[in-house]
C-alpha cells in the first residue's frame, strides 16, 4: 500500500510539474504557449520535420502548426527546407542572451577555466532543475565527444555525480519528494535506480563534501561533484570534474579531483 501511494504521489507531482495551470490564469498566452509547442517538439525529433509530424508530437492540429511555422520562419526561428522545417539560428541568440546574463554563469567561469588548468580534465557547471541538472558551461579534456561539448543538455539529478551533491544539501522530505517522481530509468547497465540504494550515495555524499559516479550516465566516464550554494546555503547548482576510466582507478580519481571541486565550488558560494 504504501509504494502504491508513492507511485500516485509521483504521478501526480509529475503531472503538477509538467501541466501549466491555466484554467483561472487570465494572463497566460495560449497562442504564444502553443509556438513554444512547436519548438518544444523538436527535443523529441532533432532533425527537420513535417508539419504531420510537428503536430503529432506537439498535439497541435496541422492548420494551427502551418500557421505556428510560417510565423517562426518569418522570424528566424525556424528555417524552411526542402526536409520540412527545422530550427533557426536566432535561437542560440537567446541562448547566448541567457549566458551571459547570467551571474552565476558569470562568476562561475574563471573559477571553472583555473579548476580546468589545474586537473586536466573536463569540467563542467550544472544549474539544479528540479529532476535534472542542466549543463551551462563545459571546458573540454583531451577527449572529445558530441554530447560532451554540449551546453543545454539536461541529466537526470537522482543519479548524476553533480544531481547527488545537490540532493545531498536538501531536506530529506524534499530529497524524496524529487526521487518519487523522477524517472528513475537505467541511462548505464550501473546506473543506482533503488530509492535506497540513492539514499545511500546521498549519506556519504553529506560527509564527504561531494559526490562520486561511476559509469551511470555515460559508460567509461567517473565523475565527481560538489554542489555550489547561495548565500542561504540552498543549492542552486554543481561543479563536475569528469574523467574516462581507461585513465584512472576511481580512488585515485576522487582522491585527485574531490579536494579540487569542492574548493571551487565553495569559491562560488556569494550568490
Amino acid at each position: 500500500m504504501q509504494e502504491q501511494a508513492r507511485a500516485r504521489r509521483k504521478r501526480s507531482g509529475a503531472q503538477a510539474k509538467d501541466k501549466p495551470q491555466t484554467g483561472e490564469d487570465r494572463l497566460f498566452v495560449e497562442a504564444l504557449s502553443r509556438g513554444f509547442k512547436v519548438l518544444e517538439a523538436f527535443s523529441q525529433a532533432p532533425r527537420p520535420m513535417s508539419l504531420a509530424e510537428i503536430a503529432s508530437i506537439s498535439g497541435i492540429d496541422k492548420s494551427g502548426v502551418q500557421r505556428i511555422v510560417h510565423t517562426l520562419v518569418q522570424l528566424g526561428y525556424l528555417d524552411k527546407q526542402q526536409e520540412g522545417a527545422a530550427l533557426g539560428r536566432k535561437l542560440l541568440d537567446r541562448s547566448f542572451d541567457y549566458l551571459r546574463s547570467n551571474p552565476i554563469i558569470q562568476q562561475a567561469v574563471p573559477v571553472l577555466a583555473d579548476l580546468r588548468r589545474t586537473v586536466q580534465e573536463r569540467v563542467d557547471l550544472s544549474l539544479f532543475d528540479d529532476l535534472t541538472m542542466h549543463y551551462v558551461v563545459r571546458m573540454q579534456s583531451k577527449r572529445d565527444t558530441f554530447y560532451a561539448h554540449l551546453v543545454g543538455r539536461r541529466v537526470p539529478t537522482f543519479c548524476s555525480s553533480g544531481g547527488r551533491s545537490v540532493l545531498s544539501h536538501l531536506p530529506d522530505d524534499q530529497v524524496m519528494d524529487i526521487l518519487l517522481r523522477s524517472d528513475r530509468r537505467k541511462l548505464t547497465p550501473r546506473t543506482t535506480v533503488e530509492i535506497d540504494q540513492i539514499l545511500a550515495r546521498i549519506e556519504e555524499v553529506r560527509t564527504s563534501g561531494y559526490s562520486l559516479a561511476i559509469e551511470e550516465v555515460l559508460v567509461g566516464e567517473v565523475a565527481v561533484a560538489a554542489a555550489v550554494l547561495d548565500r542561504s546555503g540552498v543549492p542552486i547548482g554543481a561543479i563536475h570534474v569528469a574523467g574516462s576510466l581507461a585513465e584512472w582507478a576511481p580512488d585515485d580519481f576522487v582522491a585527485r579531483a574531490g579536494p579540487l571541486v569542492s574548493a571551487a565550488a565553495a569559491g562560488l558560494r556569494q550568490f
